[in-house]
């Protein structure tokens, strides 16, 4: 492979995982504090947001290494899917597979149907667009016992 093609080929794929202008802390996690991947919960869940190298701040709020939760829940991946490139770009949208925290909450019950769910926490900025490079956790599989 030349250099020439390894370069365009990480022009392919570096944008769509840019996210928008904010600048995020190179060393910033968010991560769920009380649940892990494959665990059987009851509902509703509730679910701890996890955040070090940056501070949360409600929506709106302009300040420097700062941004809210959103919770993913049966969907995608960020950046993945029908709508994955949009949310990098112009934002989460609020449904109910996209539930925005723009209170600046760190934690929320969730009343989630019997089974399989998939959940990824998502940090976004002032405008609910993640940060130029995003803040994301694993995506995590549970399952909602009867």
């Amino acid at each position: 492979m030349t250099v020439l093609t390894i370069s365009a080929s990480l022009g392919l794929t570096s944008p769509l995982w840019a996210g928008g202008e904010t600048a995020s802390n190179p060393d910033a996690k968010v991560y769920f504090v009380n649940l892990q991947d494959g665990a059987s919960v009851s509902s509703p869940v509730t679910v701890v947001f996890g955040l070090s190298g940056m501070g949360v701040a409600p929506a709106g709020t302009e300040k420097e290494n700062t941004g809210h939760h959103h919770l993913f829940i049966d969907r995608p991946a960020l950046g993945q899917g029908e709508d994955g490139v949009d949310e990098l770009s112009n934002g989460i949208p609020a449904d109910e597979n996209h539930v925005h925290f723009g209170g600046g909450q760190t934690e929320t019950q969730v009343a989630l149907s019997p089974g399989p769910h998939t959940l990824q926490l998502v940090l976004g900025d002032l405008g609910h667009v993640p940060h130029s490079t995003p803040i994301v956790s694993d995506v995590i599989s549970i399952t909602v016992m009867e």
